[in-house]
């Protein structure tokens, strides 16, 4: 492993911990003693990157910084041209901006050889239908997922009968035809499935749910095994 390898597979040691990690067990991962990990971790505060910590303390790296130009491998840099290709072909209009707008961040990056085969890579996003119209807005409701706030939703059911829901966003999965919105629904007092062409309306409400996201989510998962079954669109792990 050349020095600029070793240095960004440090990098990325240090962004996988959200606490801090001993010069150690760094040393050890890396497969170098202790005194070259130290001169490593000097380098790269030198150029940058918000390393915090000091020998006998430990390391962390503050959230939020970028990393420097960036090498993958050629599998790698398929799998990140191929997704971002889809998102920007079949996600919504913000999606969509988005996966284009960190496709220019990364090529700008990106070495002069390495960028043009990103650019020139040749796995390409088959056509498809085209999703059914939703009457609220993706943003609204990831927007909710992320501020962990309550949503109160009008739904309709396959036969069209709407019902007033108040509802804790955790998830919302991307199927090829189908975004189904996971959530905690405290109507049924369990976990549903919304698909989200049947939203008919939505508001974002002040209050946050009481639980974390994450264990939300986590406690889903867990359901999901149980039932030994994948949430598809339109189904509810329960009848709604």
């Amino acid at each position: 492993m050349s020095r600029s390898e070793r240095l960004l597979a440090l990098l990325q040691a240090l962004r996988r911990r959200r606490r801090a990690v001993s010069g150690q067990t760094l040393a050890r991962e890396m497969g170098v003693s202790i005194r070259t990990l130290y001169r490593d971790i000097a380098s790269l505060q030198s150029q940058g990157a918000s390393i915090e910590g000091s020998p006998g303390v430990g390391y962390i790296m503050k959230p939020g910084f970028m990393l420097p130009p960036l090498m993958f491998r050629p599998e790698e840099m398929e799998a990140l041209a191929l997704g971002l290709r889809w998102v920007a072909d079949r996600g919504d209009g913000a999606l969509s901006s988005g996966a284009r707008e960190a496709m220019a961040k990364i090529v700008a990056v990106m070495p002069t050889e390495l960028r043009r085969e990103f650019e020139d890579s040749a796995l390409l996003v088959g056509g498809s239908r085209k999703l059914k119209a939703t009457a609220v807005e993706p943003d609204l409701l990831r927007a909710a997922i992320r501020a962990e706030r309550k949503l109160r939703i009008t739904y309709a059911d396959a036969q069209g009968a709407a019902s007033q829901r108040v509802v804790w966003p955790f998830a919302l999965v991307y199927f090829e035809q189908a975004r189904v919105l996971s959530a905690w629904c405290e109507l049924r007092g369990d976990f549903r499935n919304f698909s989200s062409d049947r939203i008919v309306d939505a508001e974002l409400l002040e209050v946050r749910y009481p639980k974390q996201r994450q264990a939300l989510l986590n406690d889903w998962k867990r359901l999901v095994q149980a039932h030994g079954r994948n949430i598809l669109p339109e189904t509810d792990i329960m009848p709604t």
